[in-house]
């Protein structure tokens, strides 16, 4: 190959950290010279402001500057045309029309609602840290903060305020936030805002236009964080995702373990199946080894056993002990399971993502059973 041509192929397998794509499958390179070891490399990017901007040059400098006798970069950045961004999204979408729902039954997409019965239970902390150990298990992962009155999805995982979705015409890209690609309604809030205060119509809308609206790519899976109990927003997800999978979480205790019994009944009613139980918060164990069950013990187990059934048994999949690295992770934005890997916590959640990993489906699509080991 020619110097040119070498750092033509560097700079084309540099991915679009948004579209998780190489900018070369994505047609913005543009021309390249190499004169006396110095690389002239043309990009175009998709939009004026693009979010992304900065690290996509500095990653195709980087990419030009390591070829075997470029001694120099320079970089020259430009936008789209309209008829290029049209033709960039047709591509995208594969043939299919656009606000078009892509998680259907036929779909290779596992949608996994996580829900509990009631708030207080650490639900969107487990389910932040579950996408970002799924993630990191090599799968491409979506996640939909559906607790619209109570979202905490982007705080959890760091996603600054005032980040929204990117915009190609009528495309909207998710914000990715370790690995995962996260879409939340805070993300829409004006400055100020800090309220949502919606009714049935509008929760339904807002759903409905997270799941057709947002393009989330091929993904491997979609995790939902349900809003606590069985209000609106379940009956809405129920009735467009009848199919999908729900992780139901819980914390030991009986006031919470009973409540989050209604929750799993309530899905398996609308057609969706029950897959495991997570149980939260439980028993925490001090330095010299004494072991606390400051929300008493057993909760999950029951759970578990009371939504099962003889030809569906329901598996408690993790027991999630009181974790102050766990608590401190979500203040900062910075999941336990890679801000503190070897912690308790950190290990179940990924014990249990590594089992969800590997968790295959049969010929009729349905997925196959669950096992820990």
């Amino acid at each position: 190959m020619t110097a040119a041509e070498s750092v033509r192929a560097a700079v084309a397998a540099v991915t679009d950290p948004e579209l998780r794509r190489p900018i070369g499958d994505l047609d913005m390179v543009r021309d390249i010279t190499v004169e006396d070891g110095v690389a002239h490399v043309g990009i175009v990017l998709t939009i004026v402001g693009c979010p992304a901007a900065d690290r996509i040059e500095r990653d195709v400098r980087g990419a030009a500057a390591a070829v075997p006798g470029v001694t120099g970069v320079e970089v020259e950045v430009g936008v789209m045309t309209p008829a290029e961004r049209t033709a960039l999204t047709e591509r995208l979408r594969a043939g299919r029309p656009a606000r078009h729902m892509p998680f259907g039954p036929d779909s290779l997409t596992r949608v996994i609602l996580v829900s509990s019965g009631k708030g207080g239970v650490g639900k969107s902390t487990v389910t932040a840290n579950l996408a970002v150990a799924l993630a990191d298990q090599g799968l491409a992962v979506g996640l939909v903060d559906a607790d619209v009155h109570g979202f905490s999805i982007p705080g959890l995982l760091g996603i600054p305020a005032g980040t929204q979705p990117t915009r190609i015409d009528d495309l909207m890209l998710p914000p990715v936030a370790h690995g995962v690609k996260t879409i939340s309604i805070g993300m829409f809030l004006r400055d100020g805002e800090s309220v949502v205060a919606w009714r049935g119509p509008m929760l339904h809308r807002t759903v409905s236009q997270f799941l057709t609206d947002v393009f989330f790519g091929d993904l491997d899976i979609l995790l939902i964080d349900m809003p606590p109990g069985t209000g609106d927003i379940a009956i809405s997800i129920g009735q467009i995702l009848p199919h999908a999978e729900v992780l139901v979480v819980t914390t030991p205790q009986a006031a919470a373990s009973d409540v989050a019994i209604r929750s799993g009944l309530v899905a398996r009613q609308t057609g969706q199946r029950v897959i495991g139980v997570i149980e939260n918060m439980s028993a925490y164990t001090l330095p010299d080894g004494t072991v606390i069950d400051l929300f008493g013990a057993g909760g999950g187990a029951a759970v578990a056993e009371a939504l099962s059934a003889p030809d569906a048994p329901v598996p408690l999949l993790a027991s999630i002990p009181l974790s102050p690295a766990l608590r401190q992770g979500g203040d900062e934005g910075v999941p336990v399971v890679t801000s503190a890997p070897d912690d308790a916590a950190a290990q179940a959640i990924r014990t249990m993502a590594a089992a969800l990993a590997r968790r295959g489906r049969g010929l009729s699509g349905r997925s196959l059973p669950l096992s820990i080991g």
